[in-house]
């Protein structure tokens, strides 16, 4: 049973950074894709960026050029630094993993419970 918390939320004044942690724990054989998502009061979640299993990235345009996600080499850690945060980046940011059993071809998907940033004067 894959269980997925995130961490590194907080209050940080515009221009400052941040820089999350997703770490995927349990009897995990495999992890695929994995992103962060964030979602605003008043708003839907939406996608922040992702990185596939193969390193591969993408980002919302809103946040390019100044949120980097990575993974570390165990592939159980993922990370999103975030740097010139923006009021506008306020939001609930939610860690989200597809996972695959051993001896299964089916991949599974996984929340977090979400940690808050706040950008604030």
């Amino acid at each position: 049973q894959a269980q997925l918390m995130e961490s590194g939320g907080g209050l940080v004044q515009p221009g400052g950074s941040l820089r999350l942690s997703c770490a995927a724990s349990g009897s995990i054989y495999s992890v695929g894709k994995m992103s962060w998502f964030r979602q605003a009061p008043g708003k839907q979640r939406e996608l922040v960026a992702a990185i596939t299993g193969g390193d591969s990235t993408s980002y919302a345009d809103s946040v390019k050029g100044r949120f980097t996600i990575s993974r570390d080499i165990a592939k159980n850690t993922m990370y999103l630094q975030m740097t010139s945060l923006k009021p506008e980046d306020t939001a609930a940011y939610y860690c989200n993993a597809v996972v695959y059993y051993r001896g299964s071809p089916y991949p599974h998907d996984y929340w977090g419970q979400g940690t808050q940033v706040t950008v604030s004067s």
